[in-house]
């Protein structure tokens, strides 16, 4: 273990020595009780959810992941490219879940298979302003063509402690008749590492209460 984490440590250190000074790395991962996503509890299980990114300028390039801890189904790994634009964001990611792969198809991009979902997605945020739009949709590897809008609202800070509310709505895989339904409704938390996120989901009429900590 003890040379698993030198070598990974060295790695890191000429990896950065590399990197322009105008680019940045960063690498991390998150404890969470569960993996809730757009209002839908992935897997029943708790979850450790790392990932990496590297930036150079406007543009970030990462990785995402989320593996559960114990029996757990939604094992997942991510990749993706974002552009930054002023108060605009955009990003493509690819979203592949090694649970629905087999070895004929990790290479599939079909609609019918769900092994690789690409969704192109677009924030607005204003600068002085507490509100954050966004809008997403699959445009590849979703039969549903779902789509994905969601605002928030920043509350600032209280007791050194941040928060915000979020309400989101969909259409396709995140509502139970594949209609367009409002889906997520939550209060979002963070302190010193630690979030935690009350959740409601009135087209599925459930709640869930999410906790994680962030290294």
């Amino acid at each position: 273990m003890r040379r698993s984490i030198l070598a990974a440590a060295v790695l890191s250190t000429l990896a950065l020595s590399a990197v322009p000074s105008a680019a940045g790395v960063s690498f991390g991962a998150d404890v969470v009780n569960r993996y809730v996503w757009r209002g839908t509890d992935l897997g029943n299980a708790a979850s450790v959810q790392p990932g990496i990114s590297y930036s150079i300028g406007k543009v970030d390039v990462g990785a995402w992941s989320s593996w559960a801890i114990n029996n757990g189904s939604a094992n997942e790994n991510d990749v993706y490219v974002s552009l930054s634009a002023g108060p605009v964001g955009i990003t493509v990611t690819d979203y592949f879940f090694p649970s629905t792969h087999a070895n004929d198809n990790f290479f599939s991009f079909g609609d019918g298979d769900g092994v690789h979902v690409l969704e192109a997605s677009a924030s607005l945020s204003l600068e002085d302003m507490p509100v954050r739009l966004m809008a997403a949709f699959n445009f590849s590897g979703d039969s549903e063509s779902s789509f994905w809008i969601e605002t928030s609202y920043d509350v600032g800070e209280i007791d050194e402690t941040a928060g915000s509310f979020a309400v989101g709505a969909g259409n396709g895989v995140y509502t139970t008749d594949t209609k367009p339904m409002l889906a997520s409704i939550g209060v979002n938390l963070s302190k010193d590492g630690y979030s935690a996120a009350y959740i409601l989901n009135p087209d599925k009429e459930t709640t869930f209460l999410v906790f994680g900590k962030s290294f």
